[in-house]
């Protein structure tokens, strides 16, 4: 009879269950370094905040109109008559800023324990990638309520890509869809924001895959990954994953329900408009250590140079760190080590607050000075820690 499964397709469906079950079981027998401490759960936090943006965005695209004199409106709309609608886009902003500060700790992780060496090489790229991936989503994502500070700040990354020799003005077109952003720039955010969130799922799936091949790293570094210091994944680590996400959930609660004020910007609460230009334009809070970058240096395609080459040496960290272990396992000048990474986390934060200030007056040095500081830890320190420690030992 038609449409009646065969015997055929119930053994397919029992093949693919089983398939499933066998990886779960894999999963969690997984055997991690006993020693991982709470910076190993950040992971967990991150997979959580992934699925609470994703089903709380798929819910907020039902009402969204991708268009210059409509998109605005409809984010009103929706905060305003649909049934916890504000509590929708509460979330789903409050879960950029948590995902966006989780993957920024989850970054300083790798570069402070070394979990960029061979064998995990593909592991950071796969990572790299990954930030790239939600930093372009999270932009594309605050253009989208179309407000004072989402239209300006698409004005400004327009002007950023337009500054390249030759091909600037017609890569500004393509990113703008004209001369200013509109509906056009728009419909281009709203793709970017959508296609990407799903394309961010299908990489973390292989990040956690190759995790799983190559194994986990381990704050005590090679001693660690002993298989007689080893314990499974189930239950002893899913209990202390637990423990992470439901702290995070605690600090969403707070964030999300006492300080608001922290994630949100009042001037894109306001239309934009295109005939008056914001005292302070400003992206978000995640953003400013690299617009800080992109103001210190005069030259406007230098200063994009610089802001994109802050990511893009991130790829590069596994070939630039002639090391054999983490800081904690060199033996000569472990002090160095740790004050270099102090610095680079200090350079960071001041970038940050330069670019909050716009980079003027005092900010202007500090800005300049923190951006040095961000990039000679990566070309300067990485590259000579190895030869420093050897003398160390030496001496």
């Amino acid at each position: 009879m038609a449409g009646t499964p065969s015997c055929k397709d119930h053994k397919e469906q029992g093949q693919e269950a089983a398939g499933v079950a066998t990886f779960v079981k894999d999963y969690m027998s997984l055997l991690l370094p006993a020693d991982l401490n709470l910076l190993w759960t950040i992971g967990a936090m991150l997979v959580a905040v992934l699925v609470l943006m994703l089903l709380s965005g798929l819910t907020l695209a039902l009402s969204y109109t991708p268009d210059a004199s409509l998109a605005f409106g409809s984010v009103e709309a929706l905060e305003r008559r649909m049934p916890s609608g504000w509590l929708l886009r509460s979330l789903h902003m409050t879960g950029a800023s948590f995902f966006m500060a989780a993957l920024y700790l989850h970054v300083f992780r790798g570069l402070y324990y070394g979990s960029y060496r061979a064998p995990r090489r593909g592991l950071w790229l796969i990572g790299s990638a990954l930030l790239v991936m939600v930093m372009i989503t999270a932009f594309a994502g605050y253009v989208l309520p179309w407000g004072q500070m989402s239209y300006w700040g698409a004005d400004v990354a327009g002007k950023a890509v337009g500054a390249v020799p030759l091909i600037g003005p017609v890569l500004e077109r393509i990113f703008l869809g004209g001369d200013a952003p509109g509906t056009a720039t728009l419909h281009r955010m709203f793709v970017l924001h959508f296609t990407l969130a799903f394309s961010i799922v299908g990489a973390v799936l292989l990040h956690v895959a190759v995790l799983h091949t190559r194994g986990s790293s381990s704050p005590s570094g090679l001693r660690g990954q002993n298989p007689a210091r080893m314990l499974p994944f189930y239950p002893y680590f899913t209990i202390k994953d637990t423990l992470g996400v439901v702290v995070m959930a605690l600090l969403f609660t707070l964030v999300l329900c006492f300080w608001p004020g922290l994630i949100t910007e009042p001037a894109n609460y306001r239309p934009a408009n295109p005939l008056h230009t914001p005292a302070d334009i400003e992206p978000e809070w995640y953003f400013l250590p690299f617009y800080g970058m992109l103001q210190a240096v005069p030259s406007k395609f230098a200063g994009l140079l610089v802001s994109a080459g802050a990511v893009a040496v991130l790829f590069c960290v596994p070939w630039l760190d002639r090391g054999a272990g983490w800081i904690g396992e060199q033996t000569g000048q472990r002090w160095l080590a740790r004050l270099a990474v102090s610095a680079l986390v200090v350079s960071f934060v001041m970038a940050g607050l330069a670019g909050s200030h716009h980079v003027q007056g005092i900010w202007l040095l500090v800005g300049r000075l923190a951006t040095v500081g961000y990039y000679a830890y990566f070309l300067g320190f990485l590259p000579f820690y190895a030869k420093l420690a050897n003398w160390g030992e030496r001496a």
